[in-house]
């Protein structure tokens, strides 16, 4: 039987707005700027605020409505040499990075801010990123064939004296990675069909998932809890919530009321259409957006589902009832970044790391 485990603290991070347009695919007003100088202010100010995780965003063409985009790898660095204790996850796609050359990356980025530097595996489901750069479209499970294939090259890499691996994907013969960094980068794989939670619980330190129901949430931390337990280890789960503090429950849900109300249709149609190479691409009809609805993807990895919408009483409970049912971290996006993520750390993360009631504006 899979065992339970719950974490005694929740850890938090936040999504780094790298790319244009917020959050929410919405014409309403979002104070939030994807530039670089923004972005370094914003994670000290995430850092002082208590969150331990940022995390960069991988896009290669305009799409949800974001035209703009800042590469992942290397923006994650300038956000390292702002900080002192954040960490900083890096999206990559397999299939776009070769994984011996990003290892090299990843172990000099981990000396150079100590250990700070993590990776995200995603699989990929814009297939017109894939055509712009000339690279083949794989279906769905194929893609995350690779994405475990790739997970398993770096581990090696990062814990291995000298690393042979003979793949579908990928080959190494006989290589090292010298110096191997002293902390290996933490392996995320990002997902919500069984192939990532197979993927997260088998080669992965922590599975992120998008936002969801309780209930919902609670049958995948469940099956990637039972893949990493046959495979005698051990994964973490960080789950995606879009939040929307209030001074009343009723403020907050206006709030949302009037993002979904100001939804820029096309691009969320066009996003949805994009993502049938997702999760109603698979066998079972499981996984990424396969059961979003249009006012779901306005924010594009179901953060509404979640739930972390209301005062801050609701919101800590909400927290409280997710870290029961096993999850480790809460991925946060907001409409006002810089100034919601000073809140939410004031309102949220210190009163429950002080095991107080939490404190309101």
């Amino acid at each position: 039987m899979t065992t339970s485990r719950i974490a005694d603290d929740l850890s938090f991070a936040y999504w780094v707005p790298n790319v244009s347009g917020g959050l929410v695919t919405s014409t309403v007003h979002q104070r939030t700027d994807w530039g670089i100088e923004y972005n370094r202010e914003l994670a000290r100010h995430a850092e002082e605020a208590g969150f331990d995780y940022a995390l960069t965003q991988v896009r290669y063409l305009s799409s949800y409505s974001a035209e703009f985009q800042h590469e992942s790898v290397s923006f994650s660095l300038a956000l390292l040499e702002a900080t002192e204790r954040l960490n900083v996850i890096a999206a990559v796609h397999p299939g776009l990075w070769q994984p011996g050359v990003l290892a090299n990356l990843a172990a000099t980025a981990s000396e150079l801010y100590d250990g700070r530097f993590a990776l995200n595996i995603v699989s990929g489901w814009l297939r017109d990123e894939f055509r712009a750069l000339g690279e083949p479209w794989l279906d769905h499970d194929e893609r995350y064939r690779r994405s475990a294939e790739f997970l398993q090259v770096l581990r090696a890499l990062f814990t291995q004296d000298t690393v042979d691996f003979a793949g579908d994907f990928y080959r190494i013969r006989d290589y090292s990675l010298k110096p191997r960094p002293s902390k290996a980068p933490e392996l995320f794989q990002g997902g919500t069909s069984t192939a990532a939670r197979s993927n997260g619980g088998r080669y992965a330190d922590w599975y992120f998932t998008n936002g969801g129901s309780v209930e919902e949430l609670r049958d995948q931390v469940a099956e990637v809890r039972r893949h990493a337990e046959e495979a005698g280890r051990e994964t973490k789960i960080g789950v995606n919530a879009f939040v929307i503090l209030g001074d009343t429950q009723a403020e907050a849900e206006d709030r949302l009321r009037e993002i979904i109300a100001h939804a820029d249709t096309e691009s969320v149609k066009t996003f949805a259409k994009s993502v049938q190479d997702a999760g109603a691409a698979t066998k079972d009809g499981k996984g990424m957006w396969a059961n979003s609805s249009l006012e779901d993807l306005v924010q594009y990895n179901d953060g509404f589902k979640t739930g972390l919408i209301g005062t801050a009483d609701r919101v800590s409970e909400r927290l409280e009832e997710l870290r029961s049912i096993g999850v480790d971290l809460v991925l946060t996006g907001f409409l006002h970044f810089d100034e919601e993520v000073q809140r939410f750390g004031r309102e949220i993360i210190a009163p429950l790391r002080a095991g107080k009631a939490p404190v309101h504006a």
